[in-house]
């Protein structure tokens, strides 16, 4: 495990290739396997059950956002506090962090579940879902929930081992239970035929008990010094861990609300057809988009530590080949979708004539996503640097400020195929912000005349 003072040697000396294989690769290739879970799962429905029982796990997916909201809550702040005792040698707040984080889960998990069993067809109808895909995705749906507290207790612990600087085991530990899933979905698919899309569900929630029993394990064996603990509150950090944690609870809330609106308009403009090829290229994106959110975490520390150390020629040089790293990654997916858009689709969808039907609207949907390497990085860069402001405006103003309106507006202007081309509108006015301000920040950088508060500002973050 890098001590504190070793890893702000190695941001502020290292250089970025070493810096991105150390920092990013672990974070990308832990979201990676997170994000299987839901990726494999729409594939597996839609070529060995049916295209219907696909879009009732794509709308479901939305809703589950609820239990990633959580995690991130209690996990992510409960990690930022965990690692900052590991620096200090603060061995009473690290040994806290465990049951206080344990403690919250358990209540919010049981809370979700009531919820999400009982309301699951209500909540679903927020999608415009009906008939046979909103049946499905209830059924699915109210089964997931029933998995809400393995999911939640693995993955906000998850944070916790990350924290301890056992990337290796983090990864292992999620690898583990999503290559069980990619394993037993075909196999309760096959063997169980008669149940549909409850088939993947359950196959999903083994993995995730699975995951669960590792988590203890590890705790009991194998972590270097964090103990496993009853849950157990502890008031001193709480107040620490959520102010840390609400951020990016709103952020999954926004996503959760932006893929809500996609589903409800594409089932008006287009009923079952639009509505499962939206599924489609929801999963799609929300795969592509998970490189670009684990290399943020490695970003991040690099952005803050040499801003903080006042090292601005280093930040410049160091913050343009990031971005350049980020574009390669988007580039990996946006050439096939657009190169080879019937193939891609052909990964969810068997019905020629809906593969044939989608091809333009996916060209159109993904039309901007090369720009997104810049978005994401740009963002985390002004929340690293302290400018909360700018990195909201840039978050919030895309998946919410734009996009909410524009997405009734624009189809009821030009029709509802026209519904594939908003999020490019979006994408385009908030990258022209985003590179405008970035710019503006490059210049201050150049010029030397950031002001201290700022830097003092973002030290104590």
């Amino acid at each position: 495990m890098i001590k504190k003072d070793e890893q702000r040697d190695l941001i502020l000396t290292k250089p970025t290739a070493y810096l991105f294989n150390k920092l990013c690769v672990p974070g990308i290739v832990g979201m990676v396997v997170i994000a299987l879970y839901s990726f494999m799962d729409s594939i597996y429905a839609g070529k060995m059950i049916s295209e219907e029982a696909m879009a009732a796990i794509g709308i479901a997916y939305p809703i589950t956002l609820i239990n990633n909201s959580l995690t991130v809550l209690f996990g992510m702040g409960g990690a930022s506090i965990l690692s900052r005792a590991i620096g200090a040698d603060d061995d009473e707040t690290a040994q806290s962090v465990l049951p206080t984080v344990s403690f919250f889960i358990l209540i919010a998990s049981l809370a979700t579940t009531v919820i999400g069993f009982f309301g699951a067809n209500y909540l679903l109808r927020l999608s415009g879902a009906e008939g046979e895909i909103l049946r499905q995705g209830t059924e699915y749906l109210r089964l997931v929930f029933l998995g809400s507290l393995f999911v939640n207790y693995t993955q906000s612990m998850n944070m916790l081992i990350r924290a301890e600087g056992r990337m290796v085991k983090a990864m292992s530990i999620m690898g583990a239970g999503a290559i069980l899933n990619i394993i037993l979905d075909p196999i309760f698919i096959l063997l169980f035929p008669e149940i549909g899309v409850a088939a993947v569900a359950y196959a999903t929630i083994l993995a995730q008990i699975f995951q669960a029993v590792l988590t203890v394990i590890y705790f009991k064996r194998w972590s270097p010094g964090i103990q496993l603990a009853a849950p157990k509150p502890n008031p001193a950090i709480v107040k620490g861990m959520l102010a840390v944690g609400l951020s990016a609870m709103i952020m999954q809330i926004f996503g959760m609300v932006q893929q809500l609106l996609f589903y409800n308009v594409a089932f008006k403009y287009g009923g079952d057809t639009y509505g499962i090829m939206m599924s489609a290229f929801l999963r799609i994106q929300m795969f592509a988009f998970i490189p670009l959110w684990g290399m943020s975490q490695g970003f991040q520390p690099y952005v803050g530590t040499n801003f903080g150390a006042k090292k601005y020629k280093r930040l410049l040089q160091g913050r343009r080949e990031f971005i350049l790293i980020a574009f390669a990654i988007t580039m990996i997916f946006f050439l096939p979708v657009q190169l080879a858009p019937r193939q891609v689709i052909s990964l969810f969808i068997n019905d020629p004539a809906l593969i044939q039907q989608a091809i333009g609207p996916i060209r159109l949907f993904f039309s901007t996503f090369f720009l997104y390497g810049f978005m994401v990085m740009i963002g985390t860069y002004f929340q690293s640097v302290g400018d909360a402001k700018t990195a909201g405006l840039i978050i919030v103003g895309r998946s919410l400020i734009l996009f909410t309106p524009l997405i009734f507006i624009i189809p009821k202007l030009f029709g509802g195929h026209s519904i594939w081309f908003v999020q490019a509108v979006c994408d385009i006015l908030i990258i022209i912000f985003a590179f405008y301000k970035f710019g503006q920040h490059g210049k201050l950088l150049r010029q030397g005349t950031v002001k201290d508060s700022e830097v003092l500002a973002c030290a104590r973050q």
